[in-house]
């Protein structure tokens, strides 16, 4: 790959609408900061576009000038591959248009949107689809990876949700891809990652949610966590698809509602949000209050959009992430003894590990009929280490990687690949499971030259 030249600049900056940003540009830092502070890249150009139009004519530029290309939409993934060295950057973050159809219940969303962006437009028709559980990230990049959250019980994971997408191809077609039209291309846009193209929108199916839900937080001292865990695991087999329950293993923030002897200790916390009857939603919560002897809860009626944002002071952007990550059908004995021993040393104050509740609606979903293929999988492991100093990445790092090491005998082999970082490319079979040689050919059909490949890439044969 090559360096841009002063012909591909020119190119750029004469057919585009958008801005383009170079090195010597006083917003460039900025502009090629993104949410993982480990993610240090310097592309050549970052094409910061305003539409479709300059999308394509952007990797035309890349193509002509054989230029190392990303593509950024939220800048929320934890690899970093939005952002490339010495090439060019598609930055999508500009085109953050939300426009819902209320009587249709569907969604269209460019790239650059975020779960925030969505859920506002959404809610004022008291309606939303399945996504994640952080507002800043990008929903072009959790639904590519195949996308859950807080109603994947009820409603599945954030691709069975997706109707259709626009996106341009390699060959710089812009192609309209759904069940009926260009069908192949559909399917792989539905958790293959940014591997086939740039998709410039998004149309999602909605259902009716809140606008308020029944959701909060459960606090438990940490000297409980095997009875908790174990509790928890028999109590998630009886509930309905309308409630979701995470499992936070941290030490405490200085939340409100917490006793000031509390923070900084560390706790157990089942984070929980009922998508159905309100009166319903406490009878079945009630349960977890009684696991053991809480150190607080804070758990009521509260607006649907401001559930999706109760996370989002713990994952601001400025700090060093790592992440490792496990599929399980069930937490066996073993594995809650896993996790209960490296959640007792962590290494920094900001570290985690949560575990997400799948099952439910993703579950009854046949594994081959989405790029997404984890259709068995009832919890995701994440290992979440996070921390603000340089000088700490080698403990940090250390601690995910052993916990990751010591917990795989347990788990099912399989990965969510948005979890995944830059140093797991040995994981991409495991990310994409059974469908990855029908993967690789749809690869092979629409970018035979592996243009996209700044991602966890799938190689086209040859």
């Amino acid at each position: 790959m090559k360096r841009l030249s002063e012909e591909a600049i020119e190119t750029l900056q004469s057919q585009l609408r958008g801005e383009v940003i170079l090195p010597d540009d006083p917003d460039y830092d900025e502009a090629r900061t993104i949410w993982n502070a480990m993610i240090d890249k310097r592309p050549g150009a970052i094409a910061r576009c305003s539409g479709v139009a300059d999308v394509m004519q952007a990797l035309q530029v890349a193509k002509d000038h054989d230029l190392l290309l990303s593509v950024r939409s939220g800048g929320h993934n934890i690899a970093g591959n939005a952002i490339c060295d010495g090439g060019l950057t598609i930055d999508l973050s500009g085109m953050k248009s939300v426009h819902i159809d209320p009587h249709a219940q569907r969604a269209y969303v460019e790239p650059g949107a975020t779960l925030g962006d969505l859920d506002h437009e959404a809610q004022a028709f008291g309606l939303a689809t399945s996504l994640g559980i952080n507002s800043t990230t990008g929903v072009a990049g959790l639904t590519l990876g195949g996308g859950f959250g807080w109603l994947t019980r009820k409603y599945g994971m954030t691709v069975d949700n997706l109707m259709s997408v626009e996106i341009v191809t390699a060959d710089g077609r812009r192609l309209w891809a759904n069940k009926e039209q260009n069908a192949d291309l559909f399917w792989a846009a539905c958790g293959g990652g940014g591997n086939f193209g740039v998709v410039t929108l998004f149309d999602f199916k909605l259902h009716p949610v809140g606008p308020e839900v029944l959701s909060g937080l459960i606090v438990y001292p940490f000297d409980q966590a095997k009875s908790l865990l174990n509790q928890y695991r028999e109590y998630v087999k009886t509930i309905p698809d309308d409630l979701s329950v995470w499992v936070v293993l941290r030490k405490a923030p200085p939340l409100p509602f917490l006793p000031e002897e509390v923070h900084g200790t560390e706790v157990v916390v089942f984070a929980l949000m009922h998508a159905g009857d309100i009166e319903e939603g406490k009878s079945l919560v009630e349960p977890l209050r009684h696991f053991g002897e809480p150190v607080g809860e804070h758990v009521g009626v509260n607006p649907f959009a401001a559930w999706q944002q109760a996370f989002d002071p713990l994952l601001t952007p400025g700090a060093r992430n790592y992440w490792k990550s496990h599929n399980f059908a069930e937490l066996s004995d073993e594995a809650i003894d896993t996790v209960i021993e490296y959640a007792g040393r962590l290494p920094s104050p900001q570290c985690e590990i949560f575990i997400a509740l799948l099952g439910g609606e993703a579950n009854r979903v046949a594994a081959d009929a989405t790029a997404y293929a984890h259709r068995d999988v009832n919890f995701v492991l994440n290992v979440h280490a996070r921390w603000d100093e340089q000088g700490q990445d080698k403990t940090c790092v250390s601690w995910s990687r052993e916990f990751f090491n010591a917990a795989a005998p347990y788990a099912m082999g399989g990965v969510y690949v948005n979890f995944m970082t830059q140093d797991e490319t040995d994981r991409i079979g495991s990310a994409y499971g059974p469908n990855y040689d029908r993967l690789v050919q749809i690869k092979q059909k629409y970018d035979p030259d592996n243009l996209f490949h700044m991602n966890q890439n799938i190689k086209p044969r040859g």
